[in-house]
């Protein structure tokens, strides 16, 4: 399976920029969402015409239906996130604990939203960004986990309610394991290196295989484009693996 055209949220860095990228490779037309134009701009110069940039805020509640209108995409991927405020619980805050419910939670939630009452075409695919932490917990990252967590019950009510519709649509979810390669697994190398008392370079030689993003993007085009692929995968260093 093939797509003419893909939204990618969080498109200006890390993950989603290497999604971008890899997409444009194959062919598919790319609007790339994210906050910094500049750089929107700068992945446009790598990926080429087929990228198109749109400056925006991803939470915006009118913003994924007004994008899904204008440019009626058959795969979605929802990636944009915020960088977690890296403390130990009591030196947290509500606002600082919440962040990622009010950035990637939200946005999978109203971008779903979406998908299910425009909604998109039949054949379409929604892949949700979570991560592995999702499944092991993060305690140095506030709300990150609980936030993520929300992100893979949103996909499972997201595809009972396009079944029930009978829609055609799929709802993927990858769960990428802690990396240095992108920004908000680099902070977080950061502080658990500092809270086990080891170098840091010591804490991403036990990471080892190291994911990138190029093996989260690759992960994203083959999972969306196999029709038999299960609804939830965890991504890492050492390849894919399906979740029960």
């Amino acid at each position: 399976m093939s797509f003419q055209t893909a939204v990618v949220t969080g498109a200006g860095r890390g993950f989603g920029r290497a999604i971008a990228v890899a997409l444009v490779a194959a062919g598919t037309r790319v609007v790339g969402i994210a906050r910094s134009e500049e750089d929107l701009l700068a992945v446009r110069d790598e990926a080429g015409d087929l990228f198109t940039p749109l400056a925006a805020d991803a939470t915006d509640e009118t913003l994924a239906a007004a994008v899904l209108r204008d440019y009626r995409p058959d795969l979605l991927v929802l990636n944009a996130g915020a960088t977690p405020h890296m403390a130990p619980v009591q030196d947290q805050t509500w606002e600082t604990f919440s962040r990622n419910w009010h950035t990637d939670t939200r946005h999978v939630f109203e971008w779903t939203r979406a998908a299910l009452r425009e909604p998109l075409a039949p054949g379409g695919v929604v892949v949700s960004m979570s991560s592995g932490a999702a499944l092991a917990g993060s305690p140095l990252s506030g709300g990150y986990a609980s936030a993520k967590a929300a992100v893979r019950y949103l996909r499972g009510y997201a595809a009972d309610e396009a079944e029930r519709a009978g829609l055609g649509l799929r709802f993927l979810t990858l769960l990428p394991q802690l990396t240095p390669t992108a920004g908000v697994g680099s902070a977080g190398v950061t502080a658990y290196a500092a809270r086990q008392g080891v170098a840091r370079d010591a804490f991403i030689d036990s990471l080892q295989p190291v994911l990138t993003p190029e093996q989260v993007a690759k992960a994203v085009l083959e999972l969306a484009a196999d029709e038999t692929a299960g609804p939830e995968h965890v991504v890492g260093g050492a390849g894919v693996r399906p979740l029960p």
